[in-house]
């Protein structure tokens, strides 16, 4: 389960979108956590910002600034196995 949650402008103008992604498993601690996804660029997640509901996943991408979002997506951007 994806969905939107916040559209932001990285530093050269590309276009992101900060999503909460649910993992399934047995423990409902820590099982929707915060991943950033852009046309052409693909899905990166930030596995250590996690919560425990979508709701607060929600509220707290919601009030996140663009340059919070911008320093999480350099921190998931940086953690990636991408070229």
């Amino acid at each position: 389960m994806k969905r939107s949650m916040a559209a932001f402008r990285d530093g050269r103008g590309a276009r992101w979108f900060a999503t909460v992604s649910r993992e399934e498993g047995p423990d409902y601690k820590g099982r929707y956590r915060l991943v950033f996804t852009s046309p052409g660029a693909g899905t990166f997640p930030l596995d250590d910002v996690r919560w425990n509901s979508e709701g607060s996943a929600r509220r707290t991408i919601g009030a996140m600034s663009e340059g919070e979002l911008r320093r999480r997506l350099k921190l998931a951007l940086g953690r990636s196995s991408a070229p």
